[in-house]
């Protein structure tokens, strides 16, 4: 027969339950997790055992390269479904960089978008501090592509310049 329960014992079970489900309300609050997968994500990253789906973010790579950045944001979005990855998002921010550009006017709401992807990046990084060591890209720190994206959005003198025409996109 099994030894009786003290009431101690069941009131302090019952206090780490209810402080464990506190403590998950409050992170949801904070976090805003749109989607299941955000939340699962974000409590795997919480112990430091989220992974990225290493295919499909070399699937996202490919497309990239390719010019193809539609079709690399949704296997970038399929490699980091929480959005918990720091290089995820900033290759989602470059590509909507690169496919906004243009040698006439900038895609504002591309530019945008970036700009909250580049911040996303950000706040993922270690130490808010984010460089991508990848030789086929341009821009390699999540501020100098901030910076780009925010010049892009921006309308000053400098957009009527004519040598703006010679400018390459990076």
């Amino acid at each position: 027969m099994a030894a009786p329960t003290s009431e101690t014992t069941v009131r302090a079970a019952g206090l780490l339950l209810a402080l464990v489900y506190a403590s998950f309300a409050a992170w949801l609050y904070v976090r805003q997790p749109q989607t299941f997968e955000q939340v699962t994500g974000g409590l795997t990253a919480a112990i430091g055992a989220y992974r990225i789906d290493q295919q499909a973010f070399s699937d996202a790579l490919r497309f990239f390269n390719n010019d193809q950045f539609v079709e690399a944001r949704q296997a970038l979005a399929r490699a980091d479904p929480a959005v918990r990855d720091a290089r995820t998002q900033f290759y989602v921010a470059y590509s909507f960089y690169r496919q906004g550009w243009g040698r006439f006017y900038h895609d504002d709401t591309l530019y945008r978008q970036g700009v909250e992807a580049v911040d996303r990046a950000v706040a993922l990084a270690e130490g808010g501090r984010l460089v991508v060591d990848d030789p086929s890209l341009q821009i390699h720190t999540a501020e100098e592509l901030r910076s780009e994206l925010v010049a892009g959005i921006e309308r000053d003198t400098s957009d009527i310049n004519p040598l703006r025409l010679l400018r390459e996109r990076r």
